[in-house]
């Protein structure tokens, strides 16, 4: 009988330890909670460098609405120096970055896009070029 208490007592020990309160519960008084917030807010801030670094690393889908009509859905593709441009009829067009001063500019063969902010202009094989803005 001593050695069934005595097993009982070892195995209800682990679930008792969980009973207390917890330690990753969030703090309740106000100054706590405040000093919380400063800190979660301080560790999320990030610099310029390491946003640009981010943005360089991945790729960026924007949508463009242009002044003939078109609707273009870019996907630029930072790691491979690249753009994918695909209008209204869902062609593809793989367009090449180019080196600019500033802004944007890809292009390949027949086809460009250029700009610089959220202006953006598309120029497609032998039709005039035309004046886009980003809107997503």
């Amino acid at each position: 009988m001593t050695l069934r208490l005595l097993l009982a007592g070892a195995l209800a020990v682990p679930f008792l330890a969980g009973c207390g309160p917890d330690q990753n519960e969030a703090p309740t008084d106000s100054a706590a909670v405040e000093a919380r917030a400063i800190e979660a807010q301080t560790t999320r801030r990030r610099t310029g460098a390491e946003i640009q670094e981010r943005a360089m690393s991945r790729v960026i889908r924007t949508v463009y609405l242009c002044e003939n009509g078109e609707r273009l859905s870019v996907d630029f593709d930072n790691p491979r120096s690249m753009a994918t441009v695909r209008n209204a009829r869902g062609e593809a067009i793989d367009l090449f970055q180019e080196r600019t001063a500033d802004g944007l500019w890809y292009k390949a063969s027949a086809y460009e896009l250029r700009g610089k902010g959220l202006m953006a202009t598309w120029t497609a094989d032998g039709a005039p070029a035309t004046t886009c803005r980003a809107v997503d």
